[in-house]
């Protein structure tokens, strides 16, 4: 049964956001004390911190909102998942693609070391674009003009991670036709959804060497993805087997870690404040709360974005069909 937005937004958006906020300032203490003379210390620290955070947005979709993800994968991607480092290459498919790959990473074991690029706005949104910043996600602006050098640095970088990088892991999402998008919204309603998804490892050493063939090996997967979202929604399937990836309780016990340390500490400072005990308190407790509301609407608006549109194209001839 859906549950009211308004329910759940100022509960889960104290606790997010307050246990952000701790993340958030450990991080900045370290950026400053740690990195400059030791990036890979710093990094590892890291990760653990980032999973402290994100882990409770892969408990919202796994059991809050009940999403369920679908793996599709031959046994070698399957049995490599998150045991090698590699670039996954995705289509756009609806408002929550990063936290499918989120939830994808914390199955393979790595979602504290992943890495993804987002667009530049992102790194200012508060807590969750900050803690992105912080482990070093690559920004970009969505215009050529200003991204041309960055992203041709980026193709350029295929040839160096060949030493150290094995392979690229290509991946499809899609959502069912007869399942309902998932979006931020409806996931903090409690409301679940079906989410397919297809992956397929490349060993590094099949791609080719120059950049121009890089460039057209990329083309010719996304135009193999599209025939693969058509045929998809033609059958509800796809042709690889469909591997149980679970619903762990790590996610779970972080979150009830944070709510508990988080309703602790409210208790204490009430008591040791009083803040109730007065009107201007009731005031300031009451503006907080709608400075809470406020930043969670912002951030759901920004979640919403447009989906794939070849998919969007076969799911409306589906209908017509």
């Amino acid at each position: 049964m859906a549950i009211p937005l308004v329910l759940v937004v100022l509960p889960l958006g104290l606790l997010f956001l307050l246990s952000g906020l701790i993340v958030n300032t450990i991080q900045a203490i370290l950026f400053v004390t740690i990195r400059p003379f030791s990036k890979s210390f710093y990094r590892r620290i890291n990760r653990f911190l980032a999973e402290l955070l994100w882990l409770q947005l892969v408990w919202v979709v796994d059991w809050w909102a009940g999403v369920k993800v679908q793996l599709h994968a031959d046994e070698e991607t399957y049995r490599l998942m998150g045991k090698e480092h590699a670039l996954v290459i995705s289509n756009h498919q609806s408002d929550i693609d990063w936290l499918i790959g989120w939830i994808l990473a914390q199955r393979s074991g790595c979602l504290g070391s992943t890495l993804a690029v987002m667009k530049k706005s992102s790194k200012f949104l508060p807590v969750i674009g900050w803690s992105m910043w912080f482990a070093e996600y690559l920004f970009l602006e969505r215009s050529w003009a200003k991204d041309e050098k960055t992203l041709k640095g980026f193709v350029s970088a295929v040839s160096i991670m060949r030493d150290f990088v094995p392979a690229i892991y290509d991946t499809t999402v899609i959502i069912p036709k007869d399942s309902p998008q998932p979006t931020m919204l409806r996931i903090l309603k409690g409301q679940p959804s079906v989410i397919h998804v297809r992956m397929k490892r490349h060993a590094m050493t099949e791609m080719p060497k120059s950049d121009e063939d890089v460039s057209k090996w990329c083309k010719d997967i996304f135009v193999a993805k599209d025939a693969l979202l058509d045929k998809h929604l033609a059958t509800g399937t796809f042709d690889e087997e469909i591997r149980q990836i679970g619903r762990p309780v790590k996610s779970l016990l972080v979150t009830l870690f944070w709510a508990c340390l988080l309703l602790f500490g409210a208790i204490e400072f009430f008591k040791w404040t009083q803040l109730l005990s007065t009107w201007r308190g009731v005031a300031f407790t009451a503006a907080g709360m709608a400075l809470v509301t406020g930043v969670m609407h912002v951030f759901i608006m920004f979640t919403q974005a447009e989906r794939s549109s070849s998919a969007k194209a076969a799911r409306n001839r589906a209908k017509k069909d």
